[in-house]
C-alpha cells in the first residue's frame, strides 16, 4: 500500500511511487497499517475463479496543493478527495496511479487490462489439439515415417479473437497455437511449430517436412500393445486495451494409443 507524505524543497523530481513528484509531493510505498491514509482493500475475481490480483487505495491527506494539476487531472480538489491506486500480483508492472472521486464517497475499483485479458481468453473456449494423425484405429510400421498433423478451427488451433469490456476498458485478446510437443510413447519427444503436413499417398516413404517421427521398434512390449502418444498444445494470446499490452499462456492436451506393427519378409 501507499502511504502520503510531504517532500522537502530539495527533494528531486522523479515520479512515480516510492518516489517524489514534481510539486513535492512524495508516494511512499509501505506495509498496511502504516501511519499515512486511509486504506481500502479490494480483490478482483476473474471468470475462472479468484484472480491472483490485489488492489488497494489509500486517501492521500494531507492532500497535495492545488498546483499539482498531474495528480488532480482536472477535478477540483476543494470538491474531491485523492486516492493512490496500486495492485499487485506478485509480479511486475502492475497497475498504478491516482485517482480522485467527490468528498466523502468510496473509490470506485478500476477496471484492470491483465484480468480483462483473462476474462476475454475465458470466453474462446480453447481446446485441445483435434488430432488428425496418428488415429487410434490406424495401422503404423516399424522404420515407416509417421506424419503428424493436427486438424485447424478457431477454437482448437486459432486465431481466435474476443474481447472483454469494464470501467470504460476494452481489452482484445487474440491466441493462436504457437507449439504441439508430441510425446511418442518410445520414450521420443517432437516439438512441432505448426500443425503439421497432411499426409498424401504420393509421398510415398518420404518423412513429413514439419512434424513427423520414425518407430525403432514395435509397440508389442508396452501396456496393451500400444504406444500411449500425447499431444500438448501451447496457446500463445496477445493482448491490448486500456493502455496495457501483454501475453497469455495456455495449454491444452489430448491423448491417443498407437499401435506400431513390424513387416514380415516371406522367403
Amino acid at each position: 500500500m501507499a502511504a502520503a507524505g510531504t517532500a522537502q524543497a530539495d527533494d528531486g523530481p522523479d515520479v512515480g511511487a516510492g518516489k517524489c513528484q514534481v510539486v513535492k509531493f512524495c508516494v511512499d510505498v509501505s506495509v498496511p497499517g502504516e501511519t499515512g491514509g486511509e486504506n481500502q482493500q479490494a480483490s478482483s475475481q476473474g471468470s475462472g475463479g479468484e484472480s491472483k490480483l490485489k488492489c488497494g487505495y489509500t486517501k492521500i491527506d494531507p492532500e497535495p496543493p492545488v498546483s499539482a494539476k498531474e495528480l488532480w487531472k482536472g477535478a477540483d480538489p476543494k470538491k474531491s478527495d485523492l486516492y493512490f491506486y496500486s495492485c499487485s500480483d506478485g509480479g511486475q508492472n502492475n497497475p498504478d496511479g491516482f485517482i480522485t472521486v467527490p468528498n466523502g464517497q468510496p473509490p470506485q475499483q478500476q477496471a484492470n487490462p491483465q484480468e480483462l485479458a483473462q476474462q476475454a481468453v475465458d470466453s474462446m473456449t480453447l481446446l485441445r489439439p483435434d488430432i488428425a494423425s496418428p488415429k487410434a484405429a490406424g495401422k503404423y510400421t516399424v522404420g515407416v515415417p509417421m506424419w503428424m498433423w493436427v486438424n485447424q478451427s478457431a477454437t482448437t488451433f486459432g486465431p481466435n479473437t474476443a474481447s472483454a469490456t469494464a470501467g470504460g476498458i476494452t481489452v482484445t485478446a487474440t491466441a493462436k497455437v504457437s507449439k504441439i510437443v508430441w510425446q511418442m510413447g518410445d520414450g521420443s519427444s517432437v516439438t512441432c511449430n505448426g500443425p503439421g503436413t497432411p499426409y498424401e499417398a504420393s509421398e510415398g516413404m518420404t518423412q513429413s517436412p514439419t512434424c513427423g517421427h520414425v518407430y525403432s521398434k514395435t509397440s508389442g512390449g508396452s501396456q496393451g500393445g500400444k504406444y500411449p502418444v500425447t499431444a500438448t498444445s501451447t496457446w500463445t494470446i496477445d493482448w491490448q486495451g486500456g493502455g496495457a499490452a501483454g501475453q497469455l499462456t495456455e495449454i491444452r492436451q489430448t491423448n491417443v494409443q498407437v499401435a506400431i506393427g513390424e513387416l514380415q519378409v516371406v522367403r
